[in-house]
């Protein structure tokens, strides 16, 4: 589809067809980037996005210890300074 690239304030823009938009998913915000000299505009993905099945999937591997487990005891701190 062939587009004018339109002046907004300082800048410049395209518009793009609703159809278009609800195709490929874009709402409000977008990812822009440049790839080979090619301009991309991608779904603004949400942060955290995957996070619970990749945690359920560390579980399931047994991959969800503590690294530092050795020092979740009482510091030398709570041992002298500290009244129970």
């Amino acid at each position: 589809m062939k587009t004018r690239i339109v002046r907004i304030g300082n800048s410049r823009g395209i518009r793009l067809p609703k159809a278009m938009l609800e195709q490929c998913g874009l709402q409000d915000e977008v990812d822009l980037s440049v790839e080979e000299g090619r301009l991309v505009i991608r779904p603004l993905e949400k942060p955290r996005a995957g996070w619970g099945e990749a945690s359920m999937g560390m579980a399931e591997r047994g991959d969800d210890s503590l690294l530092d487990e050795e020092y979740l005891g009482p510091t030398e701190w709570d041992e002298t300074e500290w009244e129970w």
